[in-house]
């Protein structure tokens, strides 16, 4: 498994925090492993709840419209990456 960069391990303790993940700890969500269809087993309203908790805490919209939802929701990196793009640019 991969180690998680201080940004991951941000958004990866919002996942579980916003989706009330009991069963799951920060650290233990590996970067690049897929967010939905895999160990997670998240689903489209999870990708939902995702959105509208990183736009709180981050500060910018995630379109649910973006034709790049499912390459920027692909694993924690993916995602991580978009929110520091788009975080520097707010």
């Amino acid at each position: 498994m991969a180690t998680q960069t201080a940004e991951q391990q941000e958004l990866a303790e919002l996942i579980v925090k916003s989706l009330n993940l009991e069963s799951t700890k920060p650290a233990d969500i590996d970067p690049d492993a897929p967010l939905f269809g895999g160990d997670l087993g998240l689903d489209s309203i999870d990708a939902l709840e995702i959105a509208l908790a990183v736009s709180k805490h981050y500060g910018f919209q995630l379109k649910s419209d973006n034709e790049n939802n499912r390459a920027i929701f692909t694993s924690l990196r993916t995602l991580s990456e978009h929110i520091e793009q788009h975080r520097a640019a707010a």
